[in-house]
């Protein structure tokens, strides 16, 4: 139903009143918000972050947000994260099929193809979004169930690997797409993994992105529609040491830190 005019005009001036200005979030500060998107969390550049996915969790960083296994962690934990006042990523491969994953089952063969270079996952065929849809609703559905504020959606750019699909830029940008909608359906954000050739056409369908060596391979610029978009940048090295990338990171505006190829709680941050 249409709403009358003058009662939409009053209902705007009074939010603008208690709005915080461009900048300072909605959360106090806690969070590293850049604004809010349809009621959706977007993490402002620069936030700071841990990125757990191996190991007995640490939540003991004192860094406002969080990004952790979706499948190894219940609400309980994302509950104890958010009384702590962070924000909390949950973490799931939406391009490539893992063999360690309760559902694993559920993924026909038809839709495997080579591996990725992980134990135990393969690439998957996301032309077949028929079939990978619905199961992929079903893990964002888990995300939402357990609280969490935002997806991590691994493996995003199937199309620049050897994947034994002939998968093509529009198959990635029509596929990332649809993963974006189904977390943004569940009211969650969602981060643009990687992909950096498609960031230009991505950057207003995701929420921030998350970013492994561009400092090694000289690729970090890359990722400047999103600082330009007021969107955080999570990037992590693995090989370099700080020294060699975190002035860099600053002078962009990235989230950067060095981290272990097993992703445990270690980490040393710019």
């Amino acid at each position: 139903m249409r709403r009358p005019v003058l009662s939409t005009a009053l209902f705007l001036l009074l939010l603008a009143g208690c709005t915080p200005a461009p900048g300072e979030g909605g959360t106090g500060g806690d969070g590293g918000d850049g604004g809010e998107a349809a009621g959706r969390w977007r993490p402002a550049p620069g936030t700071a972050w841990q990125w757990q996915l191996s190991g007995k969790l640490d939540t003991s960083v004192d860094v406002p947000v969080y990004d952790i296994d979706g499948f190894d962690h219940g609400r309980a934990t994302v509950a104890g994260l958010h009384e702590d006042g962070r924000k909390v990523i949950c973490y799931v491969s939406t391009g490539a099929w893992e063999d360690f994953r309760p559902d694993a089952d559920a993924f026909p063969a038809a839709v495997l193809g080579k591996g990725n270079g992980w134990e135990g996952e393969r690439w998957l065929d996301i032309r077949a979004t028929d079939v990978l849809e619905p199961l992929m609703a079903e893990r964002l559905d888990m995300c939402r169930d357990k609280g969490f504020d935002a997806v991590e959606p691994d493996n995003m750019d199937g199309y620049k690997n050897d994947t034994g699909f002939p998968l093509t830029g529009d198959d990635q940008l029509r596929y990332n797409r649809l993963i974006a909608k189904l977390a943004h359906d569940r009211g969650m954000a969602v981060g643009l993994k990687n992909d950096l050739d498609q960031i230009p056409d991505l950057v207003d369908d995701f929420d921030f992105a998350v970013n492994e060596q561009c400092a090694q391979y000289g690729e970090c610029a890359d990722n400047q529609p999103f600082i330009d978009a007021d969107k955080a940048v999570f990037h992590v090295e693995y090989e370099l040491p700080t020294k060699r990338f975190c002035a860099d990171s600053r002078e962009l505006r990235l989230s950067s830190m060095l981290k272990k190829y097993e992703l445990d709680a270690w980490r040393e941050a710019c």
